[in-house]
């Protein structure tokens, strides 16, 4: 018998909200420091894993992901912000791609499934909701998206800048469970935003509120930002959602 378990992992809470509020119904549980929700899309098992940001966390979470769910599929999703030009805010990009990014050099990662990522791209196109294909480039610190830009070939396809994929692949690898990739874009290539996140997070890359808002009483200006990346945010997590919903049962 097929087994209908697929595993999906994302950074964060504001990511994976609007998708549990369209399934209604889940059980929420905790396993390994991390949060579990499990929900089944028609006859298809979904176990969903909240990992939080960076790559550390993000292997952490492939790992209880796999003992607890045994899936034979690996989802991962989230936000992602675009290197360069070409992809705008809301936009859906699928891995085709993914490298490391080590210093000032790339090191590739284990690939993504291709058929799958077929599969989905097609779901996505017949849904209208078409994907852009591109390059994942995973993080392990935080940079901004002007340094990658420079450090990537000029002709690499729509390069998203993101900090867990590479770390899920890897683990998943080991196991030899297939992986997709999907990133909506929350601030596209041609925007630097005025602050960087790590004036945010702790040492973990917990978001701590007392940080932002020292942050912002020192450089008021970034206030419209704060607001606009918000704003974006939740468009490109909704748009997720709405594909995850009907393309997972799919895969």
């Amino acid at each position: 018998m097929k087994n209908q378990t697929i595993g999906v992992i994302a950074a964060m809470p504001e990511e994976i909200a609007p998708f549990l509020k369209r399934v209604g119904t889940y059980r929420k549980e905790s396993c390994g420091g991390c949060k579990l929700y499990r929900f089944s899309l028609g006859e298809t098992r979904i176990v969903l894993v909240e990992s939080g940001m960076g790559p550390a966390r993000a292997a952490a979470a492939a790992r209880v992901l796999l003992q607890e769910a045994t899936p034979r599929l690996v989802v991962n999703y989230g936000l992602g912000g675009g290197v360069r030009p070409g992809i705008s805010v809301g936009d859906l990009v699928l891995a085709q791609r993914v490298v490391w990014l080590e210093g000032n050099a790339f090191r590739q990662a284990a690939a993504p499934d291709r058929e799958i990522s077929d599969r989905l791209a097609g779901h996505a196109a017949a849904a209208g909701q078409p994907m852009a294909r591109g390059t994942f480039v995973t993080a392990a610190a935080i940079t901004s998206k002007e340094r990658v830009s420079a450090l990537l070939p000029p002709a690499e396809p729509h390069p998203v800048l993101e900090m867990e994929t590479a770390a899920i692949l890897e683990v998943a690898a080991e196991a030899g469970v297939p992986v997709i990739a999907l990133r909506g874009i929350s601030d596209a290539g041609d925007e630097e935003l005025g602050f960087s996140l790590d004036e945010f997070t702790d040492a973990e890359f917990n978001i701590k509120i007392s940080r932002v808002l020292a942050t912002v009483a020192q450089r008021p200006r970034i206030i419209p930002q704060l607001i606009r990346l918000a704003g974006n945010s939740r468009r490109a997590a909704e748009n997720l959602a709405r594909l995850l919903e009907t393309a997972l049962p799919a895969l």
